[in-house]
């Protein structure tokens, strides 16, 4: 798609109107705050890799949103797409030198919070968080994902930092789900749909989360936000099987999420296993 396509089709979808970028600045950039700069663009293949690719050059909390991705990429490399204007795509630039490497693990798990902390508080809709980073909504009565998060080093050790990217499901109608087990806030009944309220409270919730970790040294237990997480996280309490690297996996019950950030599950041999990567399914009791 050319840049005049895309102006010509901004309007195409009078239920989907596009973010309003001016307004979004003039909200969200302001001295001393986190957020340095935002940009909307009509289309993009993936906003994490645009703002990887710059890493080094960009300050950190830049903010680069797309009405469109057509190379989006979720964890484990999986590809997604939505249509046009019928969520929130972004990536956001963090660079938090003052925090010890090895707790930087917590970003993904902190972005999750502040999306379902910020959607919670605008748009009225439940949200809950399966681990490590999907958010899920209630749908009648079912549990799907509606968003999701990709944390990404990027740019070299001096200059470089973590981009994280967005993706949230907002007006996408039963017809448009790309699986069954896909939600939107609009199937959720949520309050608020408008893009631009809710872009601007998961900012303001990340920039709150993200300098009170980060203040706090990136310590989760001073920053509270390993309490947290646990409290809004759907998979604690659940038996679940996770799908580990090497083709391996484990069925358990989910008991905590350790200083790490790690999945403890209790296994039926009575061991305490650490998960840091991989899949979790969460099991219904016939399973």
């Amino acid at each position: 798609m050319t840049p005049s396509d895309a102006e010509d089709n901004r309007w195409s979808d009078l239920d989907r109107p596009p973010l309003n970028a001016a307004s979004l600045r003039r909200t969200l950039l302001r001295d001393g705050g986190l957020w340095s700069s935002l940009d909307v663009v009509p289309v993009t293949g993936s906003t994490n890799s645009d703002l990887a690719a710059r890493a080094d050059e960009l300050p950190e909390g830049a903010v680069l949103v797309a009405e469109e991705q057509s190379a989006a990429r979720g964890r484990l490399d999986r590809r997604w797409s939505a249509p046009a204007r019928s969520g929130l795509f972004f990536s956001v630039l963090l660079k938090p030198a003052e925090v010890p490497v090895e707790r930087w693990g917590w970003l993904p798990l902190l972005t999750g919070v502040a999306v379902a902390t910020g959607l919670s508080r605008v748009a009225g809709v439940d949200t809950a968080l399966k681990w490590p980073n999907d958010l899920l909504v209630t749908v009648g009565d079912q549990e799907r994902k509606a968003g999701g998060i990709l944390a990404e080093r990027a740019g070299s050790a001096s200059g470089g930092g973590i981009v994280i990217g967005i993706g949230l499901n907002v007006t996408l109608r039963e017809d448009e789900l790309p699986v069954p087990t896909a939600g939107s806030l609009a199937l959720a009944d949520a309050k608020v749909t408008d893009r631009d309220p809710l872009l601007r409270a998961v900012l303001r919730s990340l920039e709150h989360w993200y300098v009170t970790w980060r203040d706090a040294d990136g310590d989760p237990t001073a920053s509270r936000l390993q309490e947290t997480y646990a409290a809004g996280c759907a998979t604690l309490g659940r038996q679940v099987r996770a799908e580990l690297p090497g083709n391996r996996s484990v069925v358990g019950e989910a008991v905590a999420v350790d200083a790490d950030g790690r999945l403890i599950l209790a296994t039926r041999e009575g061991v305490q296993e650490p998960v840091g990567a991989g899949d979790i399914i969460h099991l219904r009791p016939a399973e």
